[in-house]
């Protein structure tokens, strides 16, 4: 088959990302012909068609089946690990997201649904503040909780390996809707529960 542009799901031109990729290669001073790098792009473009994967996905998909099961107390799925790229830098920022609710008349997801919303808001260009928000977004919108509370801490490569070079800080971002925003019971409750070991 001669196809002249590859594409995954046909969303992602692969292609496209070789080409830039080599051009990278070239305008830093390297030799994208030297053995050690000669597979690079093709690498790089299947790698970006993986992380950023999310953009092709819509996480309230994950929420079409909810469960009935009189529960109304706090759900929590937390240290949920997470690897996303800086959109101003293209370089990746990971760490963990813990991610709370309490449902409302009983409704309630699959556990695994709220660490593949994390998992596919994550894979886009994106910053921590927005996967926040996102993730607290999606679970608002799909299960009507009485609350959502979403903290997210991350390491950024942008800030350890560039410009201030800090390996080690940790960014921390937090949304909290409903009752989260409200009861400082409530939050101060979901706060130790996610400080618990």
């Amino acid at each position: 088959m001669t196809n002249t542009t590859e594409h995954t799901d046909n969303k992602v031109d692969l292609d496209k990302i070789k080409q830039a990729v080599t051009m990278i290669l070239e305008a830093v001073g390297e030799d994208p012909t030297r053995e050690g790098l000669e597979d690079t792009p093709k690498r790089v473009a299947k790698m970006y068609a993986e992380m950023f994967a999310g953009l092709h996905t819509d996480a309230r998909e994950y929420f079409e089946t909810v469960f009935h099961e009189g529960h109304d107390e706090v759900v929590l799925v937390k240290d949920i690990p997470f690897f996303s790229m800086c959109e101003h830098h293209l370089v990746p920022f990971y760490g963990k997201a813990h991610v709370a609710y309490i449902p409302q008349n009983g409704v309630v997801a699959g556990l695994s649904k709220l660490a593949r919303t994390v998992d596919t808001v994550a894979r886009r260009p994106q910053l921590q503040e927005r996967i926040t928000a996102e993730v607290a977004t999606v679970l608002e919108e799909k299960l009507n909780p009485k609350g959502v509370y979403v903290l997210i801490e991350a390491e950024h490569m942008c800030m350890t390996m560039r410009g201030i070079k800090k390996p080690g800080a940790k960014t921390i971002t937090t949304v909290a809707k409903g009752i989260f925003e409200t009861d400082e019971v409530k939050r101060s409750e979901i706060l130790s529960f996610i400080q618990m070991s």
